[in-house]
């Protein structure tokens, strides 16, 4: 399939992961956000609903045709996919004051809860093996490694960058972890008010996406003012 020349030229290294994304809605909207800031590629993992299907055409209102989509990848596929030395960072509502709480607990959507009366920023951690839960499957015994936790609006865009986004029914799975951890990734987060649980995917996605956008904007402009304007020793 070919793409319109103006949206290739103006996108951006960013990409975009979809988690057990298993609402048409919610998948359609993902995919109209993704086009809209300008994602490089967006790739569906099994678990995901098919993006041809009639309620997430209605939904993507054109996305489809404006960006690469990749669907139907097991986690073992997905690296090949991702252009050479990408970070993946993963969307997630953990509290980041909650330290003791395991990583990989599937709570709702792929949004970030807040941390209650807790304004200073997350801890930085070193990715460590994270206490066993229980998946989605109800399968005792799986580990995830800890990954280094931050807010959506500090900076994460240095180097070019993929968003694991999760679903609202059985969120991020394992493998989506195990692969943030081994390219140096961060679990972002998106602060909410107390007694707020969780953002809807759809919503979480065009909010982390739409940042990243603006950070890699104003990386862009201050190297060209660099570019333009060197300061002479």
């Amino acid at each position: 399939m070919s793409y319109p020349a103006t949206q290739l030229s103006s996108s951006l290294p960013l990409l975009l992961i979809c988690d057990n994304i298993r609402d048409p809605g919610n998948l359609g909207t993902i995919l109209r956000s993704a086009a809209g800031a300008g994602c490089e590629k967006v790739l569906l993992t099994k678990g995901c609903v098919d993006p041809w299907e009639p309620k997430v055409l209605r939904a993507g209102m054109g996305a489809h045709f404006r960006l690469p989509i990749v669907a139907n990848l097991d986690w073992e596929s997905v690296p090949s996919n991702l252009p050479a030395g990408i970070q993946v960072c993963v969307a997630d509502n953990k509290d980041p004051g909650a330290q003791a709480e395991p990583a990989s607990v599937p709570r709702g959507a792929g949004g970030a809860g807040s941390a209650p009366g807790n304004p200073r920023a997350p801890a930085k951690a070193k990715p460590k093996a994270a206490p066993e839960h229980e998946d989605e499957a109800g399968a005792a015994g799986v580990c995830v490694p800890e990954l280094a936790v931050q807010y959506y609006y500090e900076n994460w865009t240095q180097t070019p960058v993929a968003v694991v986004i999760g679903g609202e029914t059985h969120g991020l799975s394992p493998d989506a972890f195990y692969l943030a951890a081994s390219t140096g990734g961060k679990r972002l987060v998106i602060p909410v008010v107390p007694g707020v649980d969780s953002l809807n995917s759809a919503i979480a996605a065009a909010i982390v996406l739409f940042e990243g956008k603006r950070q890699l904007q104003q990386r862009h402009n201050q190297e060209d003012k660099m570019q333009k304007f060197p300061v002479v020793g």
